[in-house]
C-alpha cells in the first residue's frame, strides 16, 4: 500500500539518530503543485496569448468609420467629394426608411455598417430599387440581401490582382485589401481578387438587381483611398450609376430589436465548439488527477524494514531534492543527541537553540578543536556541495569520537 511515510520499524529510531518525521518544506510543497499544475496553466496561458493576438489582429473601428462626412482616417470623405466633382451626386441616409425612399432605380444604394441593421430595416432594403454595394456585410445582411453568398472566413493579403473580367477591377488592376473577408459565391457570379481559392469582390444578379459584395472597407477610407488602384475600384462601384445612397446607419436605440439576435445568435458556433472542447479538456484533467486526491493515510508496513535501509532510503530522498540543508540539520542533530549525554548535560538541550553556547563550550574543553570550528561544525550553515556534506560527518564523526575518549 502507498502511504506518504513509513510506519516506526525496528532499530529505526536509532538509524535515523532520533529525528521523527519531517515536515515537507514549502519549497518542496510549492514544487509539486507547481509540477502537478504547470500544464493546465500553460494552456490556460496559451489561450490568453491566442485572444490577445486575434484581438490585436482585429481593426479598430471608431463611430464615424465609412462615413462620408468625416475626414478622419477611416471616413469616406475623401471619396464623396470625388463622386461630386465627377457630377456623381451623394445622399446620406442614417437609417434604411431614409435610404430606401432615396434609392431609385438609377442609383446604387452603398450599404455598410450592417451590424447595426434590424431585421425590419433588412426587409426594408430588400424592397429597395437601384443596385447595392454591401461593404463588409454580417451574416444576416447577406442572407437577406445576397442569399446565394457565404461567407467562407478572413484573409490577411494586404493586396491582390482582379484576376476577374469585371471592367470596374481590371481598370482599377492591384488594390489594398488588408484583413478581409471571403465569400463563397455561385457559379454565375462575378469573383474577383481571390486570396487562395475564395474572392474578396463578388458581383452578382439577385432580385432584378446587380449586387456588388465587398469583403473589406479598407480601400474606401481616407486613409488608403491613394494608394495602388483603390480610388479607381471605389469610384467605379459606388460611382456605377447616376446617384450614390450611402447608408450608414445610426445604432439602434436601446430596446430596439437589433436584427432579433440574442448574444449566442451573435457569437460564431466555432467559438461555442471551442469553449465546449475546453469544458470537455478541463473534465478529463480533473477526472485524471482526481484519482491521486484524497487523505493520507499512515498504515503499518507489511514487513519490518531495517533501520539502515530506512536510513539509505531517507538519505536517497534527500539525495533526489538536493536538500543538502535538511540533510545536514539530521546529521547534526543526530550527533548533538548522541554527544550530550557524555557531557553531562540534559538530553532536552540538544535541540535548545539556547543551549547552543553551553553545548560548544563543553565540546570544546573535550576535544582539540577550536570554539569556532566546534560551533561551525554543529551548528553551522549548509554545505556548498555533496562534497561539504560528506566532510561535514566526518568532522562529526570525529568529534564524538575525542568527546568518548576523553
Amino acid at each position: 500500500m502507498v502511504t506518504r511515510a513509513p510506519a516506526q520499524s525496528a532499530g529505526a529510531g536509532a538509524g535515523a539518530g532520533g529525528e521523527g518525521k519531517a515536515e515537507p518544506s514549502a519549497r518542496q510543497v510549492a514544487g509539486r503543485r507547481w509540477r502537478s499544475a504547470r500544464g493546465v496553466v500553460g494552456a490556460l496561458l496559451l489561450m490568453v496569448v491566442i485572444a490577445v493576438g486575434l484581438a490585436a489582429l482585429r481593426p479598430s473601428g471608431s463611430p464615424e468609420e465609412l462615413d462620408p462626412t468625416s475626414p478622419k482616417k477611416d471616413g469616406a470623405r475623401a471619396l464623396a467629394e470625388i463622386l461630386k466633382q465627377r457630377g456623381t451626386p451623394i445622399t446620406v441616409a442614417r437609417n434604411a426608411g431614409q435610404a430606401t425612399a432615396a434609392a431609385l432605380p438609377g442609383t446604387v444604394l452603398v450599404v455598410t455598417r450592417s451590424e447595426r441593421l434590424t431585421s425590419d430595416d433588412l426587409d426594408r432594403l430588400r424592397e429597395a430599387q437601384g443596385d447595392l454595394l454591401l461593404v463588409r456585410p454580417g451574416r444576416d445582411a447577406l442572407d437577406a440581401l445576397a442569399p446565394e453568398v457565404r461567407n467562407a472566413g478572413p484573409s490577411f493579403d494586404r493586396t491582390a490582382e482582379p484576376g476577374c473580367g469585371l471592367q470596374a477591377a481590371t481598370v482599377a488592376g492591384r488594390v489594398t485589401f488588408g484583413e478581409a473577408q471571403t465569400f463563397e459565391a455561385p457559379a454565375n457570379a462575378t469573383a474577383c481578387y481571390r486570396a487562395g481559392e475564395w474572392p474578396r469582390l463578388v458581383q452578382t444578379r439577385s432580385a432584378g438587381r446587380t449586387v456588388t459584395i465587398l469583403g473589406t472597407a479598407a480601400f474606401l477610407t481616407n486613409e488608403h483611398l491613394a494608394e495602388e488602384g483603390n480610388a479607381s475600384l471605389a469610384m467605379n462601384l459606388a460611382g456605377a450609376r447616376s446617384s450614390v445612397v450611402w447608408l450608414i446607419p445610426d445604432k439602434p436605440a436601446a430596446g430596439t430589436e437589433h436584427g432579433d439576435r440574442t448574444i449566442f445568435d451573435m457569437v460564431p458556433f466555432g467559438v461555442w465548439l471551442f469553449f465546449f472542447e475546453l469544458v470537455v479538456a478541463v473534465l478529463l484533467v480533473a477526472l485524471w488527477r482526481g484519482r491521486r486526491l484524497g487523505p493520507v493515510v499512515a498504515e503499518a508496513l507489511p514487513v519490518v524494514v531495517r533501520s539502515a535501509e530506512t536510513v539509505e532510503g531517507r538519505a536517497r530522498l534527500y539525495r533526489a531534492a538536493r536538500a543538502r540543508d535538511r540533510a545536514a540539520d539530521a546529521l547534526r542533530a543526530g550527533a548533538r543527541e548522541r554527544i550530550v549525554p557524555l557531557l553531562g548535560l540534559p538530553r532536552a538541550s540538544a535541540q535548545d537553540p539556547a543551549a547552543m553556547h553551553e553545548i560548544v563550550a563543553a565540546v570544546t574543553l573535550r576535544t582539540d578543536d577550536e570554539e569556532a570550528a566546534v560551533g561551525a561544525a554543529l551548528y553551522g550553515p549548509e554545505p556548498a556541495d555533496d562534497a561539504g556534506l560528506i566532510a561535514l560527518t566526518d568532522v562529526l564523526d570525529a568529534l564524538e569520537r575525542q568527546v568518548r575518549e576523553s
